[in-house]
């Protein structure tokens, strides 16, 4: 008969594995309190760390426009105190408005001002009006912006459409001379630059035809032209953009397997084809809305829009350095403001290409 091994009831002499009863746990290391201290610290959610990480990079962004723009500014040769007020002015005069505007200081001590102007909504006087800046850019914000706005929604609303039919009736190799000459046609408008269109339009429309008035901001025959000058480019651009992509979307398996259900065209479409290619669409259409907003500059100029572009232009030529500085910073705010408002957008239509990149 096997016998069993008796259990020690004494205390025990060899080592004994440690346990939750063993006793008390020796003291953590410095790498183990480390970590649990990372641990113990709230992490941030991916969409909530993709928003800094884009904000931070604005924000440095705008502070080195301040920087270039303070500098090219106030090297750049020749007086602006002189131009401002005109060659009768009296030396005691120049030198009396040069001290009020603290341009007879140390370029530092002006900068330092600057920021400090900034932090405080102050963007200086001008040299010509003798207007606070943020009075002006007020006044001419509205202008630029509507401008901006309407050519990018005329852009959009024209080329999806046209994006799309052209995609649709060339799908499969259908039609090919039909899309190769929408194709050059599409290029040859990309190729013409806005303020030589808008040259071409004001011969046409306003002096040829006049039908149109050629200048000025108001009404909405005031807006057609240069709203046109502005889009057409965009739109052309765009269109091809959405042409490529929704080729490729028809051409996928699941485009495939719907056109094989015998779906409404609508629903084939607008429903399965037109959201898979949304994504680029807008991307590109970012891309656009930014690049409109400084093709105002010309665009103001030729047709003697109040606007932000026709006073930068104005004030380069009378060397008006707060004003331009003040015009170039809305410029850049405007600019990197609707970068980061896109980059919002596009995070969340598609959160995988998007928030999980660096």
């Amino acid at each position: 008969m096997a016998i069993s091994p008796a259990t020690p009831t004494g205390p025990s002499t060899g080592p004994t594995p440690a346990g939750p009863a063993a006793g008390p746990a020796a003291p953590a290391g410095p790498d183990q309190a480390r970590r649990g201290d990372r641990h113990a610290l709230p992490r941030l959610s991916p969409r909530a760390s993709f928003v800094l990480r884009r904000l931070g990079r604005a924000l440095v962004s705008l502070a080195v426009v301040v920087v270039a723009t303070f500098l090219v500014v106030h090297f750049v040769p020749g007086d602006p105190v002189r131009a401002a007020l005109g060659p009768s002015a009296t030396p005691e005069l120049v030198e009396r408005t040069r001290a009020e505007l603290g341009l007879d200081q140390p370029a530092w001590r002006q900068f330092t001002g600057y920021l400090t102007g900034l932090l405080h909504g102050d963007l200086g006087v001008s040299l010509r009006s003798h207007r606070p800046v943020a009075d002006t850019l007020a006044d001419r914000f509205p202008t630029t912006l509507a401008l901006s706005v309407l050519s990018f929604l005329v852009a959009a609303l024209g080329a999806v459409p046209i994006g799309v039919a052209t995609a649709v009736a060339a799908r499969g190799g259908r039609r090919r001379a039909a899309g190769a000459g929408v194709s050059w046609v599409l290029s040859g408008l990309i190729a013409v630059p806005n303020f030589l269109l808008a040259v071409g339009l004001i011969a046409l429309f306003g002096v040829t035809l006049n039908a149109l008035p050629v200048a000025g901001w108001g009404g909405a025959a005031e807006a057609v032209l240069p709203v046109a000058a502005l889009a057409v480019g965009p739109l052309a651009y765009l269109a091809r953009i959405v042409h490529v992509e929704m080729l490729a979307v028809l051409e996928t398996p699941y485009m495939t397997t719907a056109r094989g259900k015998r779906l409404p065209a609508r629903l084939l479409y607008l429903r399965h084809a037109l959201p898979n290619m949304i994504t680029a669409a807008l991307t590109t259409g970012g891309l656009i809305l930014t690049g409109l907003v400084a093709g105002t500059v010309l665009i103001e100029a030729v047709f003697v829009i109040p606007g932000l572009g026709s006073t930068i232009v104005s004030s380069i030529t009378a060397k008006d350095y707060p004003m331009i500085q003040g015009v170039v910073l809305v410029y850049a705010a405007l600019v990197l403001g609707l970068n980061l408002l896109i980059d919002l957008v596009l995070a969340t239509l598609d959160p995988r290409s998007s928030i999980m990149e660096g």
